[in-house]
């Protein structure tokens, strides 16, 4: 069945209609950063003013950006790394060795993450200075893991599914190891879901605030505490606080416009065959 060009051309205009809906929040965050204290509190909004590039200049000042910069890389790209080197194992034996118990223990990873995370926020704290973890990469990366692991673990597991087990049986009766079959066949299979895993993950752990916020201070603060830290108890800077968080979210956004194909290739990984 043809579509008609009416019907396309209202799709498409759909399509950016909720794209721009989408967007607007940061575009009116950019537009905010460029203006004067006054001019980001007007009311109503100014549409017409001058630009002004002191917000970010003061920023510079007063902050170190490159260091929350590195701090969320090392964190961020550390627990996903680690995330996926603990998921990969336990998603392939559950996915091909399965038991009575696999998807009760699947349901109850997933339950964990129905937890505030205020409610283990106290023991967390104080395991963490006994530890010598507090404001530490280490203690970041472990949180950050903690945290992702059951995401990780149900999509490689669900993308791990989608393989067929003839091909790792022909391996085995190869004479082929558990490790060889994980390493040699299934993960250069199952690339393009690992790889949106990774992204997700990543993306998840960039935009975290709430651990960063309690765990840090200055050592191993990421720019979500960046961003926090231009809230002060005289009040909301919206000039200076949209200015830090366009610097924060800026090379967020443009990493998932640059991997937007290979997000989509692995979430959609199998989904035809």
């Amino acid at each position: 069945m043809k579509t008609k060009p009416r019907d396309k051309a209202l799709m498409t205009l759909l399509g950016w209609g909720v794209a721009f809906i989408v967007f607007f929040p940061v575009l009116w965050m950019a537009l905010a950063s460029v203006k004067t204290e006054l001019d980001a509190v007007a009311t109503p909004p100014k549409i017409l003013f001058r630009p002004t590039l002191e917000n970010y200049a003061e920023i510079n000042q007063r902050a170190d950006y490159l260091k929350f910069f590195t701090n969320s890389i090392v964190e961020s790209v550390g627990a996903t790394l680690v995330c996926l080197l603990l998921a990969a194992p336990a998603a392939y034996a559950m996915a091909f060795f399965p038991t009575r118990k696999t998807k009760d223990i699947l349901m109850w990873m997933l339950s964990t993450k129905m937890m505030p995370a205020v409610g283990v926020l106290v023991p967390i704290y104080i395991l963490a200075i006994q530890t010598h973890l507090l404001d530490t990469w280490a203690g970041m990366i472990i949180v950050y893991t903690l945290m992702n692991l059951p995401i990780v673990v149900w999509m490689l597991y669900s993308f791990f599914r989608e393989v067929p087990k003839e091909i790792l049986e022909a391996a085995r009766m190869d004479g082929a190891t558990p490790r060889q079959q994980l390493l040699e066949l299934l993960l250069p299979l199952s690339l393009p879901g690992i790889m949106s895993t990774a992204l997700l993950s990543i993306i998840i752990c960039w935009n975290e605030a709430f651990w960063s916020i309690n765990l840090t201070a200055s050592k191993a603060a990421p720019l979500t505490a960046f961003i926090a830290s231009f809230s002060s108890p005289e009040g909301l800077f919206w000039a200076k606080l949209s200015a830090a968080s366009l610097l924060a979210i800026a090379p967020i956004l443009v990493f998932g416009w640059l991997t937007q194909k290979q997000l989509v290739r692995g979430l959609t990984f199998g989904a035809v065959k």
